[in-house]
C-alpha cells in the first residue's frame, strides 16, 4: 500500500553503511542525497548507533521537564558549538518545529506581529512556518494561514532594508536556499539583514536547517559570512536520522519568548544520539572535509560538465547543479542505471547533499554518471 503522503520510489531500502544504501535485492547504492542532508556522519555511524542503543536500554523517554544525562549534555554541547552569544537551547522534533518556535519566539519577545520572509525561501510546513514559505503549491491547500507574513526578493539587499521597520518582530531566512534551489548569496547581503534588524530592534532568524552542521564547510554558514543571529534553527542531520531538532537564541530572546511546549522535546535516545553526531563531526573535522570535497566537485563539474549545464553552485557538500532538461528523468537514470542516489531542487536543479564523509573518488564517480546520464 502507497504512502498517503508520499511518492514512493521503486527502490526498497533495508540497510545503510556509511556513504551506501542497500535495497531489498542486494544492490547498493551511493547516497549523494542523505535523505535531504540527514545522516551527515554516514548511514548507521558504530558511534551513534552505540550511543542510541546503549540509552535505549536504560531509558527509553521522560518529559523534558526532569533532567536527564543526554539531554542537559547536548543542550550543552549546542551552546557551545553554536555561534557566539548564541546559547540558549529549545529542543523539538524537526526543522519545521524549531523554525515554529523561532517565529513564536521571536513575536513574544519583540510583541510585534510582522514577520519578513523570501521569495524562493522554504522553511516547513506547519502554519506558521508555511507561511514563511514562498512556493504557492505549498501552500494553496491549506489557506488560509497565519498572517503578518511579508516576502522580498531574495538577496536585494535594497528591498530588504527598505522592508525591515519598527513593526517587525523577525526576519527569516536561509544563509543559502536549499528547496528554493541551492542559491547563494553574498556576505553583504547577510550582514545587511543584520544590520537592519539590530538597528529596528527585530530578531533576525537564520534557517540552517540544511546549511548546518558542517554542511557548507563551516559548522554553521553564519560563520562563513561573520554574522550573529539572534535566532539559529537547525535539524536534519543533527540526530543522523532520528527525529530532532533545535532552536538557538540569544538571551533577549530567551528572556521574554513565551508559553512554549512540546511533549517530545528531547528525549533521552534522541538526545544521545545528537551528542553522538556532534561528537563525530568535529573530531572527525566532516566541515572540513565537506569543503575541500564540495570545492573539487564544483570545480570539476564546471570543467567536465561545460555547455551541457547551465550552472553550478553551492558551498561544501551542499550543491546545486542546474540542468537544461527536466531533472526528474536524470535523477532516477542516476538512481537505476548507475546507482546514484541524487535529489531535485526545483525542476531543472540536480541537488547534491552527500553524507560529509564522501571522498574525491566518491565525488568522481558521481560526476562520471551525471556527464553519462546527461550526455
Amino acid at each position: 500500500m502507497s504512502g498517503f503522503v508520499f511518492s514512493e520510489k521503486p527502490i526498497e531500502i533495508v540497510s545503510g553503511d556509511g556513504v551506501y544504501l542497500t535495497d531489498t535485492n542486494g544492490n547498493d547504492y551511493l547516497d549523494f542525497g542523505a535523505s535531504y542532508a540527514c545522516t551527515p556522519v554516514g548511514h548507521c555511524h558504530p558511534e551513534v548507533v552505540d550511543a542510541a542503543t546503549s540509552q535505549l536500554e536504560e531509558l527509553i523517554y521522560v518529559q523534558a521537564s526532569y533532567p536527564h544525562a543526554a539531554r542537559t549534555a547536548l543542550y550543552e554541547q549546542l551552546a557551545e558549538t553554536g555561534p557566539v552569544d548564541i546559547d540558549h537551547v529549545w529542543l523539538c522534533n524537526s526543522g519545521t518545529e524549531a523554525n515554529e518556535a523561532a517565529l513564536k519566539f521571536a513575536r513574544s519577545a519583540t510583541g510585534r506581529e510582522k514577520i519578513i520572509a523570501t521569495t524562493q525561501g522554504f522553511h516547513g510546513r506547519t502554519m506558521g512556518a508555511l507561511a514563511t514559505t514562498w512556493k504557492r503549491k505549498y501552500k494553496k491547500d491549506f489557506e488560509p494561514l497565519a498572517g503578518g507574513v511579508e516576502f522580498v526578493p531574495y538577496g536585494d539587499a535594497e528591498a530588504m532594508r527598505e522592508a525591515i521597520d519598527e513593526e517587525t518582530a523577525a526576519v527569516i531566512l536561509e544563509p543559502l536556499q536549499g528547496e528554493g534551489g541551492i542559491n547563494p548569496v553574498p556576505t553583504e547581503y547577510l550582514q545587511t539583514v543584520r544590520v537592519a534588524t539590530a538597528t529596528n530592534g527585530a530578531a533576525m532568524i537564520l534557517d540552517e536547517i540544511q546549511t548546518g552542521l558542517g554542511r557548507t564547510g563551516s559548522m554553521w554558514a553564519a560563520e562563513t559570512h561573520n554574522v550573529v543571529p539572534d535566532i539559529l534553527t537547525t535539524a536534519k542531520g543533527l540526530g543522523s536520522g532520528l527525529p530532532i531538532g533545535a532552536t538557538l537564541c540569544r538571551g533577549w530572546i530567551a528572556e521574554s519568548a513565551g508559553d512554549h511546549g512540546s511533549t517530545f522535546s528531547g528525549g533521552p535516545v534522541v538526545s544521545a544520539a545528537a551528542g553522538a553526531t556532534l561528537d563525530v563531526i568535529e573530531r572527525e573535522g566532516l566541515a572540513t572535509n565537506a569543503a575541500k570535497v564540495g570545492a573539487y566537485l564544483r570545480e570539476e563539474a564546471e570543467r567536465r560538465l561545460g555547455d551541457d549545464i547551465r550552472e553550478v553552485r553551492g558551498s561544501g557538500l551542499m550543491i546545486g547543479i542546474e540542468v537544461k532538461r527536466g531533472s526528474n528523468r536524470l535523477l532516477r537514470d542516476l538512481a537505476l542505471t548507475h546507482g546514484i542516489l541524487a535529489l531535485p531542487a526545483g525542476r531543472t536543479v540536480l541537488r547534491l547533499l552527500p553524507p560529509l564523509t564522501v571522498t574525491h573518488e566518491h565525488a568522481d564517480e558521481v560526476l562520471d554518471a551525471i556527464e553519462e546520464v546527461i550526455g
